[in-house]
């Protein structure tokens, strides 16, 4: 990956993200694997905040919070600079996976408020991680971080370079691969049958690429009814998700 040039931007760098918000802080903090670089905090928050002693923690009020973040992003009084957590590695997350498990494959899904709510759902129904293209998926960062609630800390991110390669591992691993996309003629629920799971999931508008359908076992739709025409692709895959966990 490319070096890029420090800036000064509101919401840090790919290098340096900035977190935001006490559960994304919080979570970050607990995790061992976290480095983190710099804090700042209200008086306030820097009472509550389980800051290491290694960590230097400036106390600032809250405009100036608020220039350290987005315009309007709900920083609750405190931000930390932290290093990107290491991407896991897909064949650390196969072989350590049960005999039931739940995988999430995301296929050029790159707006962060969607992987942050994918993560959070993935946390909530015990998947064992997410796996995306690492040149079509969001780096780390503190709107990722707050739409996960902790949940960036917890479930394992592997990036790969190339997705059908990558379903093809899953594949041999022993998970049925399942594409969700409205045009199929199956509803989930008839399309789960073994009991390793790999859901996959497209960007809303495109879809799953023609590729990534040809590396699915299967292919099948969330039941919804017409009076709208497709789900939001984090609540599409909070729903799968559930049924998926609760098969069988």
């Amino acid at each position: 990956m490319s070096r890029r040039k420090k800036s000064h931007q509101s919401n840090g760098t790919p290098q340096r993200p900035r977190l935001w918000g006490k559960h994304a802080v919080a979570a970050a903090l607990d995790n061992p694997r976290r480095k983190v670089l710099k804090a700042w905090a209200t008086r306030e928050a820097a009472g509550f905040m389980q800051f290491a002693n290694d960590v230097a923690v400036t106390l600032a009020d809250v405009a100036d919070l608020g220039r350290l973040v987005p315009h309007d992003a709900p920083h609750q009084g405190v931000v930390i600079e932290v290093e990107p957590l290491e991407d896991a590695w897909l064949d650390e997350l196969l072989s350590g996976a049960d005999e039931r498990a739940v995988l999430l494959v995301l296929d050029q899904v790159t707006d962060p408020h969607n992987v942050g709510a994918i993560l959070r759902s993935a946390a909530a129904f015990g998947a064992i991680g997410i796996v995306t293209q690492d040149r079509h998926s969001p780096p780390e960062s503190g709107a990722l971080a707050k739409a996960a609630s902790g949940a960036l800390e917890r479930v394992p991110w592997t990036r790969v370079v190339n997705l059908a390669r990558a379903l093809e591992e899953i594949g041999e691993a022993g998970f049925w691969r399942i594409g969700l996309t409205g045009d199929a003629e199956t509803d989930l629920k008839d399309a789960l049958g073994p009991p390793r799971v790999a859901l996959v999931l497209g960007a809303e508008g495109p879809g799953l690429r023609p590729n990534t359908r040809e590396h699915c076992d299967a292919l099948a739709r969330l039941p919804i009814s017409d009076a709208i025409e497709s789900l939001n692709v984090s609540n599409a895959a909070a729903v799968a998700l559930y049924a998926a966990s609760s098969h069988g």
